[in-house]
């Protein structure tokens, strides 16, 4: 789908600015000059896919597990659209948006419906068990930005709006923002880092307060809160950085969202620090240009924890195991810690407050200390080990010469 050059120029009212493509959507994202623009040195875009990715488990959920609380289910053997086909796509996820400007979760954006199904999604639209997990709402403005900036069609925009405004909606005074809204006497109230929510909303904004091309639209009015709410989301992520013992640290899961405190969600996600949830915090605080005192700082505590909470010697191996059947899945393996020389440092996904011990928790919300102490179905239902903060170490060089230049808070720490 090609850009029309005039459409693009009155679209973004001159604003273009040098534009690097957010792996978040835009899958395919082509730069080139058009002659009638080179005398102006302004590049033209095109937008010709939607990635699938960043829906990908929502996906997951509405094909693999069975919620009886959808307004609609999968049907056998039907069809996708392509990712090229936006408007239609576009189409799906006005379908998905809530009378609340939010986006339930768990639905397959690029699925072919079925006339009922379609019938079904629009009688439902004052269910407004919106939310920001698993991907929902930030990544469905996004996309449908990028499809207005090439058709055009009016109703993207008006959604894409009426979505931005919930984002505003919804934030607390506090700069975080719950799991779901409206608000439920449970964790989904929590400021909830678990599954990119946090972050993904500030991804958006931040793309906005940039001026990214797909967002000219967005009127100084809008614009002005929009800003104001990432502002405010930067300074909630600064202020929950947990001081541990006087040790900053890095983050929990999820967030009181009251008094900013560590919270227990899940049966199994104690109150913790959470270095998978936290390596995706410092990896956009680096991505932010001319960052101030309070981001440098939160990133190299972060790099210093990162660096010493390193498990050396340790490797994760997948087993094959006899298949058991639980309520909340099918297992066919298992997981074993071993000793491996060889393997690169690793780290638990939660380490305890206070000791900064690997923590480990069943559904009974039993803390213990090796991952063998757990049963089967949790062992081989979650992530408890990762690299994620490897890739926060191995950009942190790069990022403290051009930000931090004076301070290399890894020089003098022992490297195991």
């Amino acid at each position: 789908m090609y850009i029309n050059f005039n459409l693009m120029l009155n679209n973004i009212k001159r604003r273009f600015l040098p534009f690097y493509a957010s792996s978040l959507l835009i899958a395919n994202v082509m730069v080139f000059e058009h002659v009638a623009l080179a005398q102006q040195n302004v590049p033209a875009y095109e937008f010709t896919q939607i990635n699938p990715q960043p829906f990908a488990d929502a996906a997951h959920h509405w094909y693999d597990i069975f919620d009886k609380s959808n307004v609609v289910n999968p049907l056998p053997g039907r069809p996708k659209y392509k990712p090229t086909e936006l408007t239609n796509i576009a189409d799906n996820i006005l379908l998905y948006q809530s009378n609340n400007g939010g986006w339930p979760k768990n639905y397959d954006i690029m699925a072919i419906l079925s006339p009922s199904q379609k019938d079904s999604l629009i009688k439902a639209k004052e269910k407004l068990h919106t939310t920001y997990d698993n991907g929902s709402t930030y990544t469905h403005i996004a996309a449908l930005a990028s499809i207005y900036t090439v058709t055009n069609i009016e109703k993207y925009k008006t959604a894409a709006l009426k979505g931005l405004e919930f984002v505003i909606k919804t934030q607390y005074k506090n700069g975080g923002w719950p799991q779901s809204y409206p608000i439920e006497n449970n964790y989904s109230k929590y400021i909830t880092y678990n599954d990119g929510n946090f972050i993904g909303i500030l991804e958006l904004l931040k793309d906005i307060e940039e001026g990214k091309p797909q967002y000219a639209f967005i009127d100084k009015n809008h614009r002005t809160q929009l800003v104001e709410a990432y502002n405010k989301g930067i300074d909630c992520v600064l202020k929950t950085q947990i001081n541990d013992a006087d040790k900053p640290t890095a983050w929990c899961q999820q967030y009181d969202e009251l008094n900013l405190q560590p919270a227990w969600a899940r049966k199994f996600e104690p109150a913790s620090i959470c270095n998978q949830e936290s390596a995706a915090v410092v990896m956009f605080l680096m991505s932010i240009e001319h960052p101030k005192k309070g981001i440098v700082d939160a990133v190299q505590n972060a790099v210093v924890w990162f660096q010493e909470s390193r498990i050396f010697n340790t490797r994760i191996k997948v087993v094959p195991a006899p298949r058991i059947v639980t309520q909340f899945k099918v297992s066919i393996s298992d997981r074993e810690v071993v000793t491996d020389s060889t393997a690169p440092p690793i780290w638990t996904r939660f380490y305890e407050l206070k000791t900064h011990k690997p923590i480990f928790c069943d559904r009974d919300s039993k803390i213990v200390y090796s991952l063998a102490e757990i049963t089967r179905e949790r062992r081989d239902g979650y992530s408890w080990y990762g690299y994620a903060p490897q890739r926060v170490l191995d950009k942190y060089p790069e990022w403290q010469k051009k930000w931090a230049p004076g301070k290399n808070v890894l020089i003098g720490i022992l490297h195991g």
